[in-house]
């Protein structure tokens, strides 16, 4: 087999190798906490190529649309190491890496507060479990916590590669594509992006932080057409 990893073609695809699995992933409310849903199951190979236009007939696959649309797909992210660019907020027995990239998944809301004031308080083990679980299913791997308990090393859940085709019913559009696992991904220019856990890709074409989601599925109303 070959070597797992996502590759961004110039004003094109994600190319996607290696056979990771591809899911269809529901994201909804249950109570006051957000949680994933098994959705459709998805037919896929070693390789496929995935549409990062938004425009595809053959949703989540690429059909070729991005070359009649004349996608703009220039990559804009900063390739800054994620420990460089966060916001620490420290708490009782936990810190908060927060680089700021939203894909507006809503993970971070829990029943007994938001991820940042749950941390403050974590001294509470309940809080501080909430907490954990708020960063940790983030799908834009925007929240690490780091443990201050014991050595400092960051909590991340342990993920098999797989990419998940997000919806957000709630909002009424389609959301990213989740990348889990520590799939490599490189960028249209052949320069490898800092390897991660968990992160978020836009597939609607219309993020100001290419290639990664910034949310603006939501402001334009994306649905993906998936059945």
């Amino acid at each position: 087999m070959s070597e797992k990893k996502i590759t961004i073609v110039k004003d094109g695809p994600y190319l996607v190798s290696g056979g990771i699995p591809l899911t269809e992933k529901i994201m909804v409310s249950e109570g006051h906490h957000r949680a994933y849903k098994d959705g459709t199951i998805l037919a896929q190979g070693e390789n496929y190529a995935l549409c990062r236009c938004g425009q595809t007939q053959t949703p989540p696959f690429c059909d070729g649309h991005h070359l009649q649309a004349n996608f703009e797909g220039t990559e804009v992210a900063s390739t800054q190491p994620f420990d460089e660019r966060v916001e620490v907020f420290e708490g009782a027995t936990l810190d908060l890496y927060d680089d700021s990239r939203c894909a507006f998944a809503r993970f971070c809301h829990q029943e007994d507060g938001e991820v940042w004031t749950l941390t403050e308080e974590s001294g509470d083990p309940h809080l501080r479990a909430e907490a954990i679980k708020a960063s940790t299913d983030c799908p834009a791997g925007r929240l690490v916590h780091h443990d201050k308990e014991g050595n400092y090393a960051p909590i991340e859940p342990q993920l098999d590669p797989e990419i998940s085709v997000l919806q957000d019913p709630e909002r009424e559009v389609s959301g990213p594509l989740f990348v889990k696992g520590g799939v490599p991904l490189s960028s249209a220019e052949g320069k490898t992006y800092e390897l991660r856990n968990r992160y978020a890709l836009c597939r609607c074409g219309n993020s100001g932080n290419k290639p990664f989601c910034d949310a603006m599925h939501v402001s334009v109303g994306f649905v993906d057409g998936l059945e």
